[in-house]
């Protein structure tokens, strides 16, 4: 039903999610990340209030992600049915996979990685992901869709993927990349990624038009002087 990756950059400590799935939406309920504190993939039977529970134990109480994975889960109900993923804004990761995730199911931590995902053709294609992200160049948001689309190649899931997200944070408060495909009856990742080629260019205009508006370049909007 879902494959992602959470992942860091070793060079600008930005943290990322790319994440797909056969339902619709995924990026509304399972992708969370706090600049300067981690990224939680919460999927399978999502509860999304794992996301910023398990954030906020990282920020809040400086627990490391596996002792904070571990006590959200002890929380709330139904933990046998979750699939989690964290990593923190050091590199550490962690991952759980309930007894009850669907289908044929996997997660691997690797370098400033960890992927997951449920439903899936094979345990093969997470492996594939993570040896992708590993070995992939340049910006988080590169390397976190090459896995995307290396997971595909490996078989993705057991049926068709209708919805995709990538979110990644830096320096600011809010994600400098939040793109969705909410739904799409053909190759969500690629129209993900045809979003991405055209934020990339224009993503660091949009921080600094929020920092300092007088010195952003117009777009050429109506009302964008």
């Amino acid at each position: 039903m879902t494959f992602s990756i959470v992942g860091r950059c070793r060079q600008t400590g930005q943290l990322g999610i790319a994440i797909s799935s056969s339902s619709i939406a995924v990026g509304a309920r399972c992708p969370w990340a706090r600049a300067g504190v981690g990224a939680v993939a919460t999927q399978n039977v999502t509860l999304p209030a794992l996301g910023p529970r398990i954030l906020g134990l990282l920020e809040q109480q400086q627990l490391a992600p596996d002792a904070a994975l571990e006590q959200a889960l002890r929380e709330s109900e139904w933990s046998e049915y979750r699939q989690v993923t964290v990593i923190d804004s050091h590199g550490r990761t962690a991952m759980f996979t309930g007894q009850q995730a669907l289908g044929v199911h996997n997660a691997v931590a690797g370098e400033q990685c960890v992927a997951a995902g449920n439903l899936l053709a094979g345990q093969q294609v997470i492996e594939a992901m993570v040896d992708a992200f590993e070995r992939a160049q340049g910006a988080l948001a590169a390397r976190l869709l090459a896995a995307m689309h290396a997971a595909l190649a490996a078989g993705g899931e057991a049926g068709p993927v209708h919805s995709a997200a990538l979110k990644i944070v830096d320096a600011q408060v809010w994600p400098v990349v939040d793109l969705r495909v909410d739904w799409a009856d053909e190759d969500p990742l690629g129209q993900l990624d045809a979003l991405w080629q055209a934020y990339r260019p224009q993503m660091q205009d949009y921080t600094a038009r929020a920092l300092n508006p007088t010195a952003a370049p117009s777009y050429g909007v109506p009302g964008d002087e």
